[in-house]
């Protein structure tokens, strides 16, 4: 038996968790055409469909700022400036790296921000600034094979989003069947701070810029 305690960043990061469990939370789901999302290499080389995400979850939360919030001590804080953190994988367990100030990047820099970030999160060359200060998070496990999953809030934010894989599937499209690559995503909220209406919207509009990116 090996007993690894845990240090630092994770240590912070298990913390959180257990702070997340308690809040109540509610979970909205949507299912959304990724056609246009998946010619991003057309448009942007070296952008991928995570970029997309970002972009479409910047420029929505700008539209929606009670969702780029945080919850502490019986009150709800809106924030200013919009930096999303994106959930990556490393042989050390999650990290959390911020792509700050995503808002005003655009495409391609929102691309090159999360390359530099995800690269030293897996390389353990992540510093405090790297991980702190975040809006809103973004958890992608589509690359996985996960076709879609309940996120746990990364307080004291108010909600995270929550990516599915992209999956052909047969849609109505107004008495017209067709074949269409389809992902869902879920946003986990916290009802202390927001409700089913103001969630609802946020997706939405996350949606509507996906389909439309261009």
């Amino acid at each position: 038996m090996t007993v690894v305690p845990l240090k630092g960043i994770r240590r912070t990061a298990a913390r959180r968790m257990v702070t997340a469990w308690e809040a109540p939370v509610f979970h909205l789901g949507v299912e959304v055409d990724m056609t246009r999302a998946l010619e991003v290499k057309e448009h942007q080389p070296g952008a991928t469909v995570t970029d997309v995400l970002l972009v479409a979850c910047a420029e929505s939360l700008r539209e929606h700022p009670g969702v780029n919030a945080h919850y502490g001590e019986e009150s709800v804080t809106l924030l200013d400036e919009i930096n999303l953190g994106l959930a990556v994988a490393t042989d050390a367990g999650l990290m959390v790296p911020v792509v700050h100030g995503a808002d005003a990047l655009g495409l391609a820099g929102v691309a090159e921000r999360r390359r530099d970030v995800a690269t030293r999160a897996r390389e353990g060359a992540l510093g405090m600034a790297d991980v702190t200060g975040g809006s809103f998070t973004v958890s992608n496990l589509g690359m996985m094979g996960i076709d879609r999953f309940d996120a746990i809030l990364n307080v004291p934010q108010v909600a995270i989003l929550a990516v599915g894989s992209t999956r052909q599937r047969q849609v109505w499209n107004d008495g017209d069947p067709q074949w269409r690559p389809i992902a869902e995503l879920t946003l986990t909220c916290d009802h202390r701070a927001l409700d089913g209406a103001t969630g609802a919207a946020f997706l939405a509009s996350v949606r509507q810029r996906v389909e439309s990116p261009w």
